[in-house]
């Protein structure tokens, strides 16, 4: 019995390779690109003083660990722009006459402005920015400027975290459930699909009909579009009525560009079940999808927290963009300008999947 398992195991080529890649899938991932604690987050400097100070404040926060300056700014309306799509996760505003104030002792301020959907992309880097804020210019007071090494801090720093002032996270995890159970149900539910029909010998008949292949794959899909929009309407109801999550943004616009997310997944299912043999193996697959769309599409951990390479992975997924676009018309209220960065991918990703998914479907039917 023992040699007959492991000859059916040599044969059950997919199955003996997710025994293998899995495991190893998890500890690559769980050990390299998961960290809770980002670095380098990409920081906008919008400053109407260039002095000597505001300089050296600067430039501590290129020297750290924490922020990486990517853009300097001149108008308010730029730097908005620049929250509101993600490009930034942080805008660094320093006032008019802030040195003049520094100097006379008036305790000028300085406004951090924080993308805060995620709180745990951002609560370490607010509280480093306060110590040394402070401590970039101590190399400054001396001399005429010594009495400024009192007791008393000399500027303010003021945070301002918008789209989630209270930091709470059933803000960034409830509206992204939307996306993990979209990506879990319909990619495992088409993976069956066609395997289900080869399995009751049902798949005959189809073939005695005069569908085409095209026709019967978008006959497969419609079904579970419907299913996918009813659990969009009870995730969403879910998140105002029970979790208290804002809905500031335009809910037609988020149903609308909704489709072509559930269609990308419904793609990758249909391909999933016509390579594989059983609906053991389709599940296996949309497993082995399923595990690294949640763990690198910034779900469960922040996504610029991650290595460089596990975001280039991660800006494939179609559940990356997806969490985005959900994120930044709820929380946000953004409109169709904000997302369509996110938009061409997951169209891009659906059209790649169903050519993949009818090609096969087409060898799978001769």
């Amino acid at each position: 019995m023992v040699s007959k398992e492991f000859l059916q195991m040599r044969r059950d080529r997919i199955t003996f390779a997710m025994m293998l890649g899995i495991p190893v899938l998890q500890m690559i991932l769980f050990g390299f690109a998961i960290n809770s604690d980002p670095r380098h987050l990409p920081t906008a400097i919008l400053s109407a003083d260039n002095s000597v100070f505001s300089r050296r404040i600067v430039a501590a926060m290129q020297n750290s660990n924490y922020f990486q300056v990517v853009k300097t700014v001149s108008r308010e309306s730029e730097a908005k722009r620049l929250i509101d799509t993600g490009e930034v996760q942080f805008v660094l505003s320093i006032p008019e006459q802030f040195s003049r104030r520094l100097v006379r002792g008036e305790q000028p301020t300085l406004l951090l402005t924080a993308d805060a959907t995620d709180p745990a992309a951002t609560s370490n880097a607010l509280t480093a920015f306060r110590i040394f804020a402070e401590a970039a210019l101590a190399s400054e007071f001396r001399g005429p400027l010594s009495y400024l090494q009192g007791t008393v801090a000399p500027l303010q720093v003021t945070v301002h975290p918008r789209f989630n002032p209270e930091a709470n996270t059933r803000y960034n995890i409830v509206p992204g459930l939307m996306g993990v159970v979209l990506t879990m149900t319909l990619v495992i539910i088409t993976a069956l699909a066609i395997t289900r029909e080869r399995e009751r010998g049902t798949m005959e008949n189809l073939l005695s009909t005069p569908v085409r292949p095209l026709e019967m794959m978008v006959g497969k899909i419609i079904p579970y579009i419907i299913v996918g929009y009813l659990q969009m309407g009870f995730v969403l109801l879910a998140a105002h009525y029970l979790f208290q999550v804002p809905l500031s943004g335009n809910l037609l616009l988020l149903l609308v560009v909704s489709l072509l997310f559930i269609a990308a997944n419904l793609g990758v299912g249909l391909t999933f079940s016509t390579l594989a043999r059983n609906q053991l193996q389709a599940m296996q697959m949309a497993f082995f999808f399923f595990l690294p769309s949640i763990l690198l599409s910034g779900f469960m951990f922040p996504f610029r927290g991650m290595p460089r390479w596990a975001q280039y992975i991660g800006e494939v997924l179609p559940l990356t963009h997806y969490l985005r676009i959900v994120r930044g018309i709820l929380l946000k209220g953004n409109g169709l300008t904000e997302i369509l960065p996110n938009l061409w991918p997951i169209a891009l990703f659906l059209l790649f999947a169903l050519s993949i998914g009818l090609k096969r479907f087409r060898k799978t039917l001769d």
